[in-house]
Parts: C-alpha cells; sequence; structure tokens
C-alpha cells in the first residue's frame, strides 16, 4: 500500500523533532511515545518508521528493527538511509551475506560514503573475504587517512589474518589521530603477546585522568591498563583498573543471573531421558558440525585450531545462528517440547542453510566455536544429531578470572562482575553435568589443563571422537595458516604453553567473591 503523500517530505514534523532529539540524547523513553503518536497519525511516513527502527536496534530488538526498515522501504525504496540501516541490523544479526546484497544496492546510490565502505568491508571479513575488504580498507584510508575509527577495523582485520606487526602499525594510527580512542588502546592489549612501553602507560594514565572522555574510553582505557600493569607483575594495581573497568562496562549491559539459573532450571527439567527417546530419530542427521561450547576463555579456539589443522575440518569461527535460531522458536527451551519432527529436521536444515556462507573449502566438516551454545547443547542434540559437541572446560579461578579481564566487543554480561562469574559458570557446568547424564556420550569433554600436560593423548582422544585419523598437523597447530577472530587469536598461533594454567594466582586475594558464587562449582567442575 502506497503512501499518499511524497515518501520522503523536505521538511521533519514538529514532534518528529523532538523525538529525533531524544535519540540524539539516548532519551528513548521520551522518543518512542512521541514516534509511536506519529505513526499512529501519519502510518506512512517512513522517517518515522526508520526512527523507531533505531530506537528498536539501540535496544537490541533486531527483528523489530529489520520488520520496520523493511516496512519504511517498501514504502520509500530509494530511502538509502534506511538501506544502510538494514544492512546494518542484518550485519548484527550475524546474516553478513545478507547485509553485503543491501550495501551492494546503497553504494550505487551514494558510492563515496566513508560509513557503508566500512560496514562493507566488515561484512566481507566476517564471511572470509579479506582480501577484498582489505582493498577496501586500504582505498578508504589513502582517501580520507584522518578516520581513527577506520584505521582501528582495519587492524582488526589485520590481526584476524595474522598480521600482527600491521596490525600494530594500524592501532597506533588511530591513536596518533585521536589518542582518546581508548578501544584503539584495548585493541594493543587484546592482542595478547603485545607489551606496552612506559610512554603508552603515561599516555593512558593520562587519558584517563581526563574528566572529559566518554564512558566507553574510559572502560576501555581501564582494561588495557589492567592488562599492561598485570604483563609488569602489579597485581593489586591490574586488578584496580580490571575491577573499575568492569564496573562501568556493567552498567550499560545488565545482566541477570537469577534469569541464567532459571534457564537452566528449565532446560533440566524439559531434558528428561524420556523426552530425548520419544524424539529418537528426529532432526537433520548431516555430520557436518562440530561445535565446540563451553565457557568463553576455556580454550574454544585452541580446539579450533587444533580440529582445522586436519585436512577433512574447516574452521568458522564464532557462529550466532544457533542463538538466533532458537529467539524465533518462540518461549525457550519449551518451544522445544511443542516441535513436531518436521519442524526439528527444519531447524538443522535451516542452521546448515545460514552457515553455508562461511564456509570457504570442500572439507565435509566445519567447526562452530560459538561458547555460549552450551545453553543450547539439548536443542543441537534434537535438531542436528549427527553433529560433534566438544565441551571445553577449564579451571573455574583461572576461566573466569581470564573472563573478567576481558572486554568482550559484543559484550558477555555475566563478564563483569565477579559473582555473576560464578554463578554463569556454576550454571554451565550443572546443566552440562545434566546433558552428560542423560544422553551419555553425546558430549566429549575437554580440559584445558589435561591438553597442556598430555596434548598428544588429548588431541588423539578429541580426533577419535569426531571419527577422524590422527594427523601430525594437529599437534602442530601453530603452524597453520588461517584467520583467526577470537580473543586468542595471537596465542594459538604459538605452541602450547603452561603460562595460562596459573595466571590468576596473583589475584586470589581478590576473588572472595568469585569463589562464593562458584560454591560446589569450585572443586566440581572437572565431573
Amino acid at each position: 500500500m502506497a503512501s499518499p503523500r511524497p515518501a520522503l517530505p523536505g521538511h521533519y514534523h514538529p514532534r518528529l523533532l523532538a523525538a529525533a532529539s531524544a535519540l540524539n540524547r539516548n532519551d528513548l523513553p521520551r522518543a518512542e511515545p512521541l514516534l509511536r503518536q506519529h505513526l499512529k497519525d501519519d502510518p506512512f511516513d517512513p522517517l518515522a518508521i526508520r526512527m523507531l527502527a533505531e530506537l528498536a536496534g539501540r535496544i537490541g530488538r533486531y527483528r523489530d528493527a529489520e520488520t520496520l526498515l523493511r516496512r519504511a522501504l517498501d514504502i520509500a525504496p530509494d530511502f538509502t538511509a534506511a538501506r544502510s540501516n538494514l544492512a546494518l541490523v542484518l550485519y548484527r544479526t550475524n546474516r553478513p551475506a545478507d547485509a553485503i546484497e543491501e550495501l551492494n544496492r546503497v553504494s550505487l546510490e551514494d558510492p563515496d560514503d566513508l560509513g557503508y565502505s566500512n560496514l562493507r568491508a566488515a561484512a566481507l571479513g566476517r564471511v572470509g573475504d579479506y582480501d577484498e575488504a582489505l582493498e577496501i580498507y586500504r582505498r578508504v584510508l589513502a582517501e580520507r587517512p584522518d578516520q581513527p575509527k577506520v584505521w582501528m577495523s582495519y587492524g582488526h582485520l589485520l590481526k584476524t589474518i595474522g598480521r600482527v606487526e600491521d596490525a600494530i602499525a594500524a592501532y597506533r594510527q588511530a591513536i596518533g589521530r585521536r589518542p582518546a580512542l581508548g578501544e584503539a588502546w584495548w585493541s594493543l592489549a587484546n592482542l595478547k603477546t603485545f607489551r606496552f612501553e612506559e610512554a603508552d602507560l603515561a599516555a593512558m594514565e593520562a587519558q584517563l585522568a581526563r574528566d572529559d572522555i566518554s564512558a566507553e574510553d574510559r572502560f576501555h582505557f581501564d582494561f588495557a591498563l589492567g592488562k599492561a600493569r598485570e604483563d609488569r607483575g602489579e597485581a593489586d594495581a591490574a586488578f584496580a583498573h580490571y575491577s573499575a573497568g568492569n564496573a562501568l562496562r556493567r552498567e550499560s549491559l545488565p545482566y541477570s543471573a537469577g534469569e541464567t539459573r532459571a534457564f537452566v532450571d528449565r532446560s533440566i527439567a524439559l531434558a528428561t531421558p524420556e523426552f530425548f527417546a520419544q524424539r529418537k530419530g528426529q532432526g537433520y542427521p548431516a555430520p557436518d558440525p562440530i561445535f565446540v561450547v563451553g565457557m568463553p576463555r576455556a580454550g574454544s579456539t585452541l580446539i579450533e585450531q587444533i580440529l582445522s589443522s586436519h585436512c577433512a575440518v574447516e574452521g568458522t569461527s564464532e557462529l550466532h545462528d544457533i542463538p538466533m535460531l532458537a529467539k524465533d522458536l518462540g518461549p525457550y527451551p519449551g518451544a522445544l517440547a511443542t516441535m513436531d519432527a518436521g519442524a526439528f529436521r527444519a531447524l538443522g536444515e535451516g542452521y546448515l542453510s545460514r552457515t553455508r556462507v562461511h564456509r570457504r573449502t570442500p572439507r565435509p566438516f566445519f567447526i562452530d566455536k560459538l561458547p555460549n551454545n552450551w545453553a543450547h547443547v539439548p536443542l543441537i542434540l534434537l535438531a542436528l544429531p549427527g553433529a560433534k559437541i566438544i565441551n571445553a572446560r577449564r579451571h573455574p579461578l583461572g576461566c573466569c578470572f581470564s573472563n573478567f579481564k576481558q572486554h568482550f566487543a559484543r559484550g558477555q554480561g555475566f563478564s563483569y562482575a565477579l559473582d555473576d562469574m560464578g554463578g554463569y559458570y556454576r550454571d554451565y557446568v550443572r546443566l552440562m553435568a545434566h546433558i552428560d547424564a542423560v544422553q551419555p556420550g553425546r558430549v566429549h569433554r575437554i580440559i584445558y589443563e589435561d591438553m597442556v600436560e598430555d596434548t598428544e593423548g588429548e588431541v588423539r582422544r578429541l580426533l577419535d571422537f569426531c571419527g577422524l585419523p590422527f594427523e601430525p598437523a594437529c599437534l602442530s597447530f601453530h603452524e597453520t595458516e588461517r584467520a583467526v577472530r577470537t580473543a586468542s587469536s595471537e596465542q594459538v598461533r604459538q605452541p602450547i604453553y603452561r603460562d595460562g594454567t596459573s595466571a590468576w594466582k596473583p589475584f586470589e586475594a581478590h576473588l572472595g567473591p568469585l569463589v562464593e558464587a562458584l560454591g560446589p562449582a569450585l572443586t566440581e567442575w572437572r565431573g
């Protein structure tokens, strides 16, 4: 249905101006009723629809944002800003190929826009088209070298493909153009093998002492300085920075430990032996996926690097498709009880269809190493009964403290407070122990500390579980050339080392809230 007036008027209604002002102040409670009232009076205004989509995106309601943006484009197909917003939503919901398709149209309409080029390069990097992505960054920076965030994005891609020195140079370019850009400093710290110089510490401390930097820059500086102080053996100073950064980040990323606990309770109540027996033989039986689940910072990237060194396995990094599919099912995990055999099969087929864009080789198996998929193991077992599932586990203090000092780009809401972290780890162990009891042998557990002590033995057991013959390349995994998009990208390009098993010990005096929240999981984590 078409609007009875021009799709893109040359002026804003006063109510829209007020809503735009509220959005600029991030006053969403003020903006939303203004936009809804305007759309009640004029449901065909694409400008208002786009603004409401922006509001939905800011609070993480990406499905609503997508629906609204598609409606705006139905009304006004040439609304370039709405199409670029749609591309961003598609990118953030892990559909980079669809985002690229929309950006192809945007670039025809506005080929010189810097933001579109940056998003296109990021989307190309997400699907593995690294050469084209690098070329876009190089072209943009040759024309506009004064863009610190583009330099930073360029550095991220260089890090992913293993060009560490070039990544450092790109981050330095970003810092040179905007010394207060905390994320660029944190990007250097996040290389893990990088060490700051004394001049760097002085520069970061000076920026942190300012009262006019944003909260986002501030917590990035705290995480970076925490890493810098830890590298110098200054545990108390490092913890102070980690603690400050986490507290500030937590203010903008609410997390409910009670919701996680209730979710695990519902999953355990649902996933009984009878529940699985009644659904035996359902789902899509393709053996392609190998899921690596568990806590972040528990060795999942190491496992992926080992497996992707095998000639039959492709590493694709952390894919967010399972959580996206789960979100579409309705009340979850209860919705699993109402699904029939056809629905489970369609779910499995849908997952393989969505993830095909990430596969760049003809290898028969691929890895999805999103750690948070531990919460979706019942779904995976039902929808993809031929898949292999590997549970990466690490000592709770080592694992949880490693999360505490890591700022995650996408945010892991549980990781910004020690008590939340302990509860999350305990719930993870609780659900996985239940799965081991009701579906014995379906999940293979790897203890990180055991992998460090007996690498060959653990690698052989891992390959046996996956039905793969042993290959020596899996032991020299650090020599495998491939893109790695996680925080451990530099560590897995080195031989295995023991430092990670004891890095938490200098901070033990500060970990009381974590110890208390872990409860029995602290001693029973091995199962």
